[in-house]
């Protein structure tokens, strides 16, 4: 997939892996948002507009049922709720360099799933109205990923890499 950072043209082809660490993912939201009514939408990349010089495409794109995009929306104007990043090595430099300030400003939690070391980062923002991430984890082997924004989710971060 191609995401614009930082005014270039960036392009990058995932590898299985990625790909399989992303599929579980989406997976795992999948189930939890259509498990009950009012869950909001689970989405796979889309062009998410930052700003003229970043559009980006994050793996795996939650949205609130508040925020989700309406039927038959052909773009989304505003950044997820929560926006997931798989490692992959072309990528990994923007995803902590040039997107994690990004998306700091604009109330998205961020999860950077760190294939080499699997491991999660988690970004966000211990109270809605906070203008900057104020909570930083690293989850492994033995934690669960959850999140405030999805109550009732819990990933077992081992369940997210190969064995």
């Amino acid at each position: 997939h191609s995401q614009l950072v930082q005014g270039q043209i960036i392009v990058s082809e995932p590898d299985v892996y990625h790909q399989r660490v992303r599929d579980r993912l989406h997976r795992c939201i999948d189930r939890w948002a259509t498990s009950h009514t009012g869950r909001g939408e689970v989405l796979s990349p889309l062009d998410v507009p930052i700003d003229s010089w970043n559009v980006f495409a994050p793996n795996v794109l939650w949205f609130s049922e508040a925020r989700r995009p309406a039927r038959g929306a052909r773009r989304l104007d505003s950044p997820p709720d929560l926006a997931v990043e798989v490692r992959s090595r072309s990528t990994w430099r923007y995803d902590l360099m040039v997107k994690l300030p990004r998306y700091d400003g604009r109330g998205t939690e961020l999860w950077l799933v760190d294939t080499a070391s699997k491991t999660v980062l988690v970004y966000r923002r211990t109270e809605p109205a906070a203008a900057e991430f104020d909570e930083v984890l690293e989850l492994g082997e033995g934690e669960a990923l959850t999140s405030p924004l999805l109550p009732g989710l819990a990933i077992e971060i081992a369940d997210l890499f190969d064995r």
